[in-house]
């Protein structure tokens, strides 16, 4: 199950992967906001990564004008590794190299088409573990030294 959220900019792409999506056969959720008027992001970025850290959707993707402020936001929930990505290459290795639990897109900054293979490779893409591992620990531990909520 893929959790998805977006605030009102990021509905549009959205809306887009969701086709995506269901081309694919993927099951998702999706948190909100179903509407163009202009919303709060962190409410719906926080939503959905709990969703996620909390087991209940494997992973998320989240929607904004620049995807900056839904990773930011995501990020402030425990167990939560959200890049976001405007390009391929970055979204790959966050699944490989970080084990990212999360994807965040600008709908702004990324069009519909270079979107689609971004959330296609980002799904597709495996953790690799080894040393990787070490520092996504590294990282977990820094969370439970300092709990962001």
């Amino acid at each position: 199950m893929i959790a998805l959220g977006s605030d009102h900019a990021g509905r549009p792409l959205k809306l887009e992967i969701i086709r995506l999506l269901e081309e694919r056969g993927l099951a998702y959720t999706d948190f909100g906001t179903d509407s163009e008027k202009s919303c709060d992001y962190p409410v719906y970025g926080r939503i959905a990564a709990e969703a996620v850290a909390d087991g209940r959707c494997e992973r998320g993707i989240l929607f904004c004008g620049t995807g900056i402020g839904m990773s930011i936001t995501a990020n402030k929930v425990p167990g939560i590794r959200c890049a976001v990505c405007s390009e391929c290459f970055s979204a790959v290795l966050s699944r490989s190299h970080n084990d990212a639990n999360m994807l965040a897109l600008g709908a702004r900054v990324v069009g519909p088409g270079l979107a689609r293979m971004i959330v296609t490779q980002w799904l597709e893409a495996g953790f690799e573990g080894g040393r990787h591992q070490q520092r996504v620990d590294m990282m977990t531990a820094i969370e439970k030294e300092r709990p962001a909520l």
